[in-house]
């Protein structure tokens, strides 16, 4: 036994000495007699990077490169992205011609480098910059590379790979994102340097640009700000005789960093963290409403700091005003000022992301005065800055025509940079200090002026109230009531009244402007005409405050009229007058007689269904944040959605409405006032409100809207799902479509449907704290760009208070729970 040891100690010891050359040193390189097999891979000399074969969750073959020392699968780049091979086999080898080629089961090619090479000769050598490079076998310049993987990248950007042009072979590098999560083929978004006009990066969904960088200042892309402040990593763009290109370097090379253009067309910069093992979201775009390409339309400027975000320059007004002040800005604004050449100066803008640049006139041998010079004399001139800001400012740009897709930095230190643009000498004399952009709030969003917001297409009406009396003089008094009184006891009578008290923000510090607002006024005897002394046959309904009525004025115009109740609490009603309310007439009525009717559902298509959700979210977000008061309006349920002859939705019937200063965030009630089946858990259990409760109830809505179900909360005690509950559990099944509305036989959109399903179960989600505002809201439904996180388990808050009462299946009047009185209104 010990002589066999020994022997086989011997034995060991000269195969390890034999082959330790190829056991201690990972090979990086392929020649025409070692070619890579599918269960062999390359290992970069500092076993920083890895290629070999690998199936991404297709069942498909490619062969790609990685990160060698991360565990977690991260693919940089894949040679056969667009023709994968689909048997069990493969190899990567050196033809006889020097050319890498990759070759399936029966040998034919799938891949090619596809050089023109005479040099028979050549390896494959994988470098540790995860560059993968044909080159001559032994020729002394090593970067003498026949061909190279960073010439032809996929959709990842890696320290010293270039985006651009190389202006001698041709060449354009630019990223193409996977088409999913699991098929590298090439998909629907690229990301490139944009080199007409002044340089800039942008993202591209096929030919339409969605996000820009803005154009390179000499230190960042002016319109990056988290470019600014970066220590750990250095960017450059060359523009020069060989090559126009950008390019980023790390400065400790030890640290994992890449640039990713995502299939939703997100692009990222991410960064490893080695202590937590995963990839840091350094920043991604488009990130906010203003990243999006365009949301402000031409010489629009977009401002996250303002509410809302589009503003118009000083000399400037909205060009569809309607659509303006229902934040729909991407008609842009329009001067407003008679233009004279001779006489126009220029506005400074400061902290500005350049306008998009593809157009733009560049001088690098001028100063900024010599350009402005030459742009006033340019009456065709628009607006120019510095090309370089770099050692106090150097180079010309001018635009000329629309200036398009501009942004406002609160600070420079965030970005951005000097724009000067073109203005009337009379309106330099109106601008503030160093330039003026006027805010939403001077556009015209004077809801106290208006009784009432007309939306147009796709948007929503969120309220016309008149309060007509049956004497003006009663109609004085009880407005000089109200000015007796504090300003939070006027709020609750402005709710309490459904809104009908209607007043400027002056009214609010004891001055009487009633006069000033230029309401239309009907005595009783008008409106009793007009419905035909509120007849039975021109009855159109009955809601929780009183019955509705057609009527037609005397002009021809069509109204519905509102005759509340006489006696009730929630009116403060003297029942000696009448209170009337008079609306818009909706010819199709409401939301839940289409939604929940088998046989007029099916008129609701997918297009239709996605337009009223957008145009509820719109109509919220002005409630919550756009118009002059933040409204909370606790009822929002598909019964009062009303839609018009076109089936835009329009909100209504704010009978239980709040009114919030501008800073307040919640409140509490003791009397909880709602919808069964709409109510968020926080206010249902504890009385407190807030715009999240509103979210929460248009997150019922939408999942309504895409199931055509009412959400029954749990109006039995069984262990039967609501609707959140259900689509909760066939979320996390995988099977979310299920829960699309079976009459919905024509064609629709997958991934609207499941985007429209996560919106409305991050709406939902308990806690108050993790559900989107209205303006995110809104920006995830008019984009597929924008990342959305995984929603948190819904709010089944009804269970809960199945544990403390039961509800009839009839509409009780109020429950009490904890202290909480809660009253459930009528469902129509």
């Amino acid at each position: 036994m010990k002589t066999l040891h020994s022997h086989g100690s011997t034995f060991m010891f000269v195969f390890s000495l034999f082959f330790y050359p190829f056991l201690s040193q990972a090979i990086d390189t392929i020649t025409p007699t070692q070619p890579l097999t599918i269960k062999q891979t390359l290992v970069s000399n500092g076993e920083v990077f890895e290629l070999g074969f690998f199936d991404p969750g297709n069942n498909n073959l490619y062969i790609g490169i990685w990160y060698k020392q991360i565990q977690q699968k991260t693919y940089v780049w894949v040679a056969n992205r667009d023709n994968p091979i689909t048997s069990s086999s493969g190899n990567l080898t050196i033809a006889s011609n020097g050319n890498m080629v990759l070759v399936n089961q029966t040998g034919t090619v799938v891949w090619s480098t596809n050089q023109p090479t005479q040099v028979v000769k050549t390896v494959g050598q994988l470098l540790d910059t995860g560059n993968f490079v044909l080159r001559p076998e032994n020729d002394e310049n090593p970067e003498n590379y026949i061909w190279q993987s960073f010439d032809y990248p996929t959709d990842t950007l890696l320290p010293e790979m270039k985006l651009g042009w190389d202006r001698k072979s041709g060449i354009h590098r630019f990223l193409r994102s996977w088409k999913t999560n699991i098929v590298p083929s090439t998909g629907d978004y690229s990301f490139k340097l944009d080199i007409t006009g002044f340089p800039e990066l942008v993202t591209m969904n096929d030919e339409t640009i969605t996000w820009r960088t803005g154009p390179w200042n000499g230190l960042r892309f002016s319109g990056t700000p988290q470019m600014v402040g970066l220590n750990i990593m250095k960017f450059e763009l060359q523009d020069n005789s060989d090559e126009i290109t950008y390019s980023f370097e790390m400065l400790d090379s030890s640290i994992y960093s890449r640039f990713v253009v995502n299939s939703s067309g997100i692009s990222q910069r991410l960064v490893w963290a080695e202590t937590t093992k995963t990839w840091n979201t350094f920043w991604y775009f488009p990130g906010d409403f203003c990243d999006q390409f365009g949301e402000c339309g031409p010489f629009g400027v977009c401002d996250t700091s303002t509410a809302p975000f589009c503003n118009c320059m000083t000399g400037f007004r909205p060009k569809n005003k309607q659509a303006w002040d229902l934040r729909d800005g991407k008609d842009g604004c329009v001067r407003s000022s008679v233009m004279d050449c001779g006489s126009d100066g220029f506005l400074l803008l400061k902290n500005m992301k350049l306008p998009e640049s593809s157009n733009a006139f560049v001088d690098q041998t001028i100063n900024l005065s010599e350009c402005g010079a030459i742009c006033k004399k340019n009456c065709s001139c628009a607006a120019y800055a510095s090309m370089n800001i770099t050692e106090g400012g150097s180079g010309c740009v001018i635009w000329v025509g629309d200036l398009m897709d501009m942004r406002h930095y609160v600070d420079s230190e965030y970005g951005g940079q000097d724009l000067y643009v073109r203005a009337a000498a009379s309106d330099l004399d109106q601008s503030v200090g160093a330039g003026s952009l006027k805010k939403g709030s001077n556009n015209g969003n004077h809801v106290g002026k208006i009784v009432g917001i007309t939306i147009s297409t796709c948007v929503v009406l969120t309220f016309l109230l008149i309060l007509v009396y049956l004497k003006r003089k009663k109609t004085r008094n009880l407005k000089k009531s109200f000015n007796r009184t504090g300003p939070q006891e006027r709020t609750e009578d402005f709710v309490v009244n459904k809104g009908v008290v209607v007043q400027s923000r002056r009214d609010y510090y004891n001055e009487t402007t009633m006069d000033e607002l230029e309401l239309p006024l009907f005595d009783f005897r008008t409106l009793a005409m007009a419905t035909n002394n509120f007849s039975d046959t021109n009855k159109l309904g009955q809601g929780g405050f009183g019955c509705v009525y057609k009527g037609t004025l005397t002009e021809g115009e069509v109204v519905a009229v509102k005759r509340l109740s006489r006696i009730c609490e929630q009116g403060c009603c003297i029942e000696v007058e009448e209170k009337l309310l008079i609306y818009e007439f909706m010819e199709n009525k409401s939301l839940d007689m289409f939604l929940f009717d088998k046989e007029k559902n099916v008129k609701l298509n997918w297009k239709m269904r996605l337009d009223i959700i957008r145009g509820i979210a719109r109509g919220l977000l002005y409630l919550h944040q756009d118009s002059r008061f933040k409204i909370i309006h606790r009822d929002m349920k598909a019964s009062n959605i009303l839609l018009d002859k076109d089936m835009n939705p329009k909100i209504s019937d704010f009978g239980i409405a709040r009114i919030f200063g501008r800073d307040q965030t919640e409140a509490e009630t003791k009397i909880v006032v709602g919808t069964y089946g709409y109510m968020s858990p926080e206010y249902a259990m504890d009385g407190h409100f807030s715009t999240k409760s509103d979210v929460f109830s248009f997150g019922v809505l939408i999942l309504e809207i895409v199931s055509g179900k009412r959400n029954r909360g749990s109006s039995n005690t069984t262990s039967q799902l609501n609707l959140l509950g259900q689509a909760w559990k066939i979320w996390n099944e995988d099977n979310a479509l299920e829960l699309l509305d079976e009459s919905i036989r024509a064609k629709f959109s997958e991934n609207e449907v499941l985007r429209c399903i996560q919106i409305g179960l991050l709406c939902v989600q308990e806690q108050s704290e993790d559900r989107p505002d209205m303006a995110n809201v809104v920006l995830l439904l008019s984009s597929e760009n924008v990342r959305m996180p995984q929603p948190k388990h819904p709010g089944f808050f009804i269970r809960k208070i199945n544990k403390e009462i039961e509800y009839s299946s009839k509409d009780d009047d109020s429950k009490t729970i904890n202290g909480i009185t809660i009253s459930i209104l009528d469902g129509r």
